[in-house]
């Protein structure tokens, strides 16, 4: 993608955490914007199709959690105590980001800490010379052990502001709190702890009954590893290289022991694939809201149990040898059994077949570089509860292929790949299986005009049952689809690269809760279709 040259310089638990702040379209829209035949000096502020988080109806009170300016690698530090005036019990508790950026700047990677515990990670968009706004949303309610006594926060928006790069980014956030009425249970999916592994030691609560562990695993940091899906072996003439190629899987071990595996998803950011002309409205799935890898532990509760510290590491599988890029912030999430002091049990099977990863490179006119890769684990074990035995297995099962093409000067650069990511967690006799697909689909070009053009395709799929005895007591659809097509000139002033550029957009969640389903479409940075469909 000629990404060495003209990139940007950085870089499970819900379906939909998060979303950009845009109100939905009451029904089917028309275009209410006609495009300029390029792109201008301003633009439309940011917008996605995604859902915002639901609101319930309930007395809320709002605190600010961090506010600043970034204009360099120096965070914002601050303290956070619970609001008095909304009580102990909240039904949830949502995050906000507002921010505002003008002049230019590259994309920057970001999260937010509070008490060490990584509440949310995200990347910013490019400004346009007159300014944009944008706002994200996500629930935070899992964080409800966190968030309920005073914590130190931190904030990092890493920046380069010179005489170049004049966008300094301001951003405040805010936590909207909704009290509980009358004697409400926290949702099953609400932790009793959360801990930060801040270092590989963990220690956990005897009477741990329930065991989860979130990974916000990103590749960033502007170099290869950004773009970790284009690497290709050493024999292979391009500029991006790793050992054994484009195959990334991310680890999870206790005590030296593979707890848990799981692909990584191929976050596009707001300056990737050599063109943020393809962002400037419309961000790629995830870019501003990038969602941990949780991973069940469950049946290794009963080893951690012991009261002793343990070992908990994680790994990115691929990544060379020495090599920085990847980032693996880790929190652990933990269900205590209220009526044993202490739950035993055993790790009762462990099974993992052999990785896979082939990476095959075809010289020619067009280089070709075939990628195919995976790995299955199972494990499975036991805990003798309050309220009886409790079975649990995890079964995971990765599959990533690709076919990665080039000519000389990697002009055109192209990438077809597809990653999946099946698990299936078993509960006494209730399962949940839910079936991840990743896709990427793209080119870039480069005319004897110097005309650069991307065209490129991103999917974000899922599906997800939950069986007990053969019957099914619910399920989820998530599509999340983007396409987008925009050229511009290079190596000329950004006043005079006459560019253009068009996206689609569309998000599907569907399931025994409801239906969600909204396109967006833009053209040179005006928004030609809003249209809600459920």
């Amino acid at each position: 993608m000629r990404h060495h040259k003209v990139v940007s310089m950085i870089g499970g638990f819900v379906l939909a955490a998060g979303a950009l702040l845009t109100a939905p379209p009451a029904g089917a829209q028309a275009p209410y914007d006609t495009p300029p035949p390029e792109f201008t000096s301003d633009w439309h502020d940011p917008v996605t199709a995604a859902p915002p988080v639901a609101r319930p109806d309930a007395p809320s009170c709002e605190v600010t959690l961090a506010e600043a300016q970034f204009r360099d690698f120096t965070p914002y530090k601050g303290s956070y105590a619970p609001p008095k005036e909304c009580g102990t019990r909240w039904n949830k508790v949502v995050l906000r980001l507002e921010g505002k950026v003008k002049g230019r700047q590259y994309d920057r990677l970001g999260h937010l800490t509070l008490g060490g515990v990584e509440i949310f990670r995200t990347s910013t968009p490019q400004p346009s010379p007159d300014g944009i706004t944008w706002s994200v949303e996500k629930d935070v309610t899992r964080y409800r052990d966190t968030l309920s006594r005073p914590q130190p926060v931190e904030m990092l928006i890493g920046n380069v502001v010179n005489e170049t790069y004049t966008g300094i980014l301001d951003v405040r956030v805010t936590l909207t709190f909704y009290a509980a009425r009358g004697k409400v249970k926290p949702a099953a999916d609400t932790p009793d702890r959360v801990l930060p592994l801040d270092s590989t030691s963990l220690t956990t609560p005897r009477n741990t009954e329930r065991l989860l562990a979130e990974v916000y695993a990103t590749g960033s940091g502007g170099g290869c590893e950004e773009y970790w899906y284009l690497t290709v072996p050493d024999a292979a003439p391009y500029s991006c290289k790793a050992t054994d190629g484009p195959y990334r899987e991310v680890q999870i071990s206790v005590d030296g022991r593979l707890a848990g595996i799981a692909a990584p998803f191929p976050t596009v950011w707001t300056g990737g694939w050599s063109n943020p002309f393809l962002w400037y409205v419309t961000p790629g799935p995830r870019a501003f809201d990038v969602q941990p890898i949780v991973y069940d532990l469950t049946p290794f509760a009963a080893l951690l149990n012991d009261g002793r510290a343990h070992r908990i590491e994680v790994s990115v599988v691929g990544v060379p040898a020495g090599q920085t890029g990847w980032s693996t912030p880790t929190n652990i999430l933990l269900w205590q059994d209220e009526g044993r002091a202490v739950v035993t049990g055993a790790l009762d099977r462990h099974e993992e077949t052999a990785p896979r990863n082939s990476s095959v490179y075809t010289a020619g006119t067009e280089n070709r570089l075939d990628t195919e890769g995976g790995h299955r684990l199972t494990v499975a074990g036991h805990l003798n509860t309050s309220h009886g035995r409790v079975d649990t297995t995890v079964t995971r099962t990765l599959a990533h292929t690709s076919a990665h093409r080039w000519a000389e000067g990697e002009n055109p650069d192209a990438l077809t790949a597809r990653w999946t990511d099946d698990e299936t967690v078993t509960v006494g006799r209730t399962s949940t299986r839910t079936h991840r697909t990743y896709t990427m689909d793209g080119e870039t070009t480069v005319g004897a005009d110097d005309r650069l053009r991307t065209v490129l395709s991103l999917g974000d799929r899922a599906r997800t049952d939950v069986v007990r005895g053969g019957e099914r007591l619910s399920w989820t659809r998530l599509d999340h689809g983007y396409t987008g097509d925009a050229t511009y000139t290079t190596g000329v002033p950004r006043d005079q690269r006459h560019a253009v550029g068009t996206t689609s957009e569309r998000y599907r969640l569907l399931g025994s809760d409801g239906c969600y389903d909204r396109s967006v479409k833009t053209a040179q940075g005006t928004i030609t279709e809003d249209r809600l469909r459920c």
